[in-house]
């Protein structure tokens, strides 16, 4: 809705347009899911309460939720919606292979959101690789002549790469804004502080994605973490301070957040209210980073969880692998790590295995890592941690075990049936 219409909920204006932009922003990347596809019902209902409390920026691509996010952002967006909400998405790299590519995308995406033109633009996870080929192939005449024609309202990119990188292609083009990787662990990682404020001192908008790394700022806290927190003046979540970490930044216009809660987007609408440019006290800063850097020595991967890595040709399931790892690390009491590996990636429950012994070192996941992680020697060392010589074993009898268990609860459930029918004639 427009900014006038929520005086509760910040605004902050995009300096080459005088858009005024919700300090938080809807990602549509981690929807609430109902088996394998988004729950769209919940969804909806998440995201509808979300711009009715003012947030006014929503955050798709292509390959979020596996294709289905574009046009679910479409119908959650037909009708008042439409009118109130900026709706960004992005040109894939990956698939672009000519110039004609670009053009073809773009008209599918607006027939997906159902629009005749996209609010905000990007050309997604640029690296150095990505950016030279899409200059190649004749990306500046695209965007020129799609802003020309309408299509697209305001171009900007995502970024992925290293700082010469990202100022160098700031430098190439009026942009209207750009999207970085940004919160308590990634000060210095990609863009970082100094190219935040680069784009900013360049009137660009900053849209920052993962304030919260993929969620995990906001789970499985090292314990030294949690004592930083807890001695703070004012209570708050590990997601709440990490949150007003970023818009404590003058220089940040939106915050994304992949919300699929309605206590976390509760809790997420309250902070973006309070937490004004530069409001953090000395205390809270000092606090934070106490935080932060126990956080560095707890964690094992720089994952995310953004999934660029998949689908794995051999059945790697890359971010859970990597997921569980973080966690385990993140624990002061580690028993049953192995086990809850087996169960949750060895297939022990009848599901597709995706462990990590199962990479064959392709290198595939590789070339789309945003993080540049060293995805085959991390999935190395994961296998000779968990899985080990007696593998196939555990597995076996977590399986076994597991059958058992289903065969007495059904078996409880056909005798309560009995008992329950007992004495019934129709």
């Amino acid at each position: 809705m427009e900014a006038e219409e929520h005086p509760r909920m910040q605004y902050r204006t995009v300096p080459r347009t005088g858009d005024q932009l919700s300090i938080l922003g809807f990602g549509a990347m981690r929807l609430p899911m109902k088996g394998r596809a988004i729950d769209e019902e919940r969804a909806t209902a998440l995201i509808h309460m979300a711009f009715d409390a003012g947030v006014n920026y929503i955050d798709t691509a292509v390959p979020y939720h596996m294709g289905a996010s574009e046009a679910f952002v479409g119908r959650v967006l037909a009708g008042k919606y439409r009118k109130q909400v900026k709706v960004a998405t992005k040109l894939p790299p990956w698939t672009t292979h000519r110039r004609a590519d670009m053009d073809a995308t773009l008209n599918a995406q607006c027939s997906r959101l159902q629009t005749g033109s996209i609010d905000y633009y990007l050309l997604h996870s640029l690296n150095r690789e990505n950016w030279d080929r899409l200059l190649g192939l004749g990306v500046m005449d695209f965007l020129d002549r799609a802003e020309a024609d309408g299509q697209i309202k305001n171009a900007g990119f995502s970024f992925h790469g290293d700082p010469e990188t990202f100022r160098e292609i700031v430098d190439a083009r009026d942009w209207t804004f750009c999207q970085i990787q940004y919160n308590i662990l990634d000060e210095e990682h990609q863009a970082g502080t100094a190219g935040l404020r680069y784009a900013a001192k360049n009137d660009l908008a900053v849209m920052v994605m993962e304030p919260l790394r993929g969620g995990m700022l906001a789970n499985a806290v090292p314990p030294a973490a949690q004592e930083s927190y807890d001695a703070a003046t004012v209570q708050r979540s590990p997601a709440a301070h990490a949150l007003r970490w970023v818009m404590n930044h003058p220089e940040v216009t939106v915050v994304l957040s992949g919300m699929n809660d309605e206590a976390h987007l509760r809790e997420n609408l309250q902070t973006a209210r309070e937490t004004l440019p530069g409001s953090l006290t000395p205390d809270e800063a000092a606090m934070i980073a106490g935080a932060r850097d126990a956080w560095r020595r707890a964690m094992r991967v720089p994952c995310t969880g953004c999934g660029y890595c998949m689908p794995c040709p051999f059945g790697v399931n890359i971010p859970e692998c990597f997921n569980l790892w973080n966690n385990h690390s993140l624990r002061e009491e580690r028993r049953g790590a192995k086990t809850e590996y087996a169960v949750r990636l060895g297939g022990a429950l009848g599901d597709a295995p995706g462990n990590a012994g199962l990479c064959r070192a392709c290198g595939r996941c590789m070339t789309h890592c945003p993080q540049q992680i060293p995805i085959i020697d991390a999935l190395s060392e994961m296998q000779q941690i968990y899985e080990g010589p007696l593998w196939g074993a555990k597995r076996f009898i977590i399986s076994h075990a597991a059958g058992m268990a289903t065969r007495i609860l059904a078996h409880r459930a056909h005798k309560g049936r009995e008992t329950d029918n007992a004495g019934i004639t129709d």
